[in-house]
């Protein structure tokens, strides 16, 4: 029987990359009925929203879906569909395996990391005050008459960052069963805590306390988000899984992609109680639109994600292992992947994606 699966291809090189992915998928032998639903820019054009309702209904049914990158606008126009998915459906974990393949250039060896991110709250909730707003007039008042010592410069627009005891205990355990079910030893909490001693205190506290039930099983510690990153960049060997606010989980998530070659090669799940979303976690690339010179290796591997999510181990493990034959082979790879980016040799979207088919024969 075939398991429904929505499809939502994404805008910008979003298509190219979906339809590579769903091809890989399909030469697994996994029966798979797609449903596609139209998100992004494009959408945008059409009926004025870049996430119609019917969108979410469909990921709301079937439970499980996987999207191409969608355009999110700098400083102006509309939110991120990433993150109003996230919101809209519960999804409350973001799962980011970052793990260094064969045959990929980076500067160290045998990376295999797991970030864990908080979706639902942090500066990320979205709640915020435009400068010279009533609004914000009204809350930098109120905040004067709570605190007389705080100080703000003229016209500031607030931005407010929300950390809860019950989002965070629930992400925290998410993290730990995440380690626990791929057979990792230690889980990392990050945080700011020294400074943000509300929020990240908060934070910082709730996950020492559900470490607790943890002893004997998973190791725990905890760092501080800049020295976390220095850590990284020195040493990222030390670390296993770790699990962070919203906001420092996207940074973090992008300076361990770096480590392990690019966002081309970086996949990503979102994941809430009895839904999960599959991404590759790199933006449109508007500007490669229809080149078929797109990177396929994230979307490809979100499907590995998607896989065993459903369950359909055997299945991910060939695709998986079909990806990295092709990535140290270093043959039928996009140009991001190969010494010289200018590589006439370079295969596009489309071909790399027969790469990988190949490889499961």
């Amino acid at each position: 029987m075939k398991r429904k699966v929505t499809l939502i291809p994404g805008d910008g090189i979003g298509p190219e990359v979906s339809l590579a992915a769903r091809r890989c998928i399909e030469a697994t032998g996994v029966a798979i009925d797609w449903e596609i639903a139209e998100a992004g820019s494009d959408v945008m054009e059409k009926k004025g929203t870049p996430l119609p309702d019917e969108v979410i209904a469909s990921v709301r049914k079937n439970k499980i879906a996987i999207k191409g990158p969608v355009t999110t606008p700098v400083g102006s126009g509309f939110r991120s569909v990433n993150v109003a998915l996230r919101k809209e459906l519960d999804l409350f974990a973001c799962l980011r395996p970052c793990k260094l393949y064969a045959g990929v250039r980076a500067l160290h060896p045998a990376i295999d990391l797991i970030i864990v991110r908080e979706n639902t709250e942090d500066l990320y909730a979205g709640i915020e005050f435009e400068e010279k707003s009533k609004e914000a007039a009204a809350l930098v008042q109120k905040i004067k008459e709570w605190n007389p010592k705080a100080r703000f410069n003229p016209d500031p627009a607030i931005s407010i960052k929300p950390i809860s005891e019950s989002a965070t205990r629930r992400i925290v355990r998410f993290a730990f069963e995440t380690a626990l079910k791929n057979g990792r030893k230690k889980v990392t909490a990050v945080h700011k805590a020294n400074i943000m001693k509300c929020t990240d205190g908060l934070f910082l506290r709730t996950a020492r306390d559900v470490a607790k039930a943890y002893e004997g099983k998973i190791q725990f510690e905890d760092r501080i988000v800049d020295n976390m990153c220095m850590q990284l960049v020195q040493r990222p060997n030390d670390y296993d899984v770790l699990v962070l606010p919203n906001l420092y989980g996207d940074i973090i998530s992008d300076l361990c992609a770096g480590l392990i070659g690019g966002l081309g090669i970086a996949p990503g799940a979102n994941i809430g109680d009895d839904t999960a979303l599959f991404e590759a976690t790199h933006g449109s690339a508007p500007k490669y639109k229809g080149l078929n010179k797109a990177n396929p290796t994230a979307m490809i591997l979100s499907g590995v994600l998607m896989l065993r999510h459903m369950g359909e181990a055997a299945a991910a493990d060939r695709l998986e292992n079909a990806v990295a034959k092709v990535l140290k082979e270093g043959r039928s790879v996009t140009y991001d992947l190969k010494a010289d980016r200018h590589d006439p040799t370079a295969a596009g979207t489309s071909q790399m994606a027969d790469a990988v088919i190949r490889a499961m024969k």
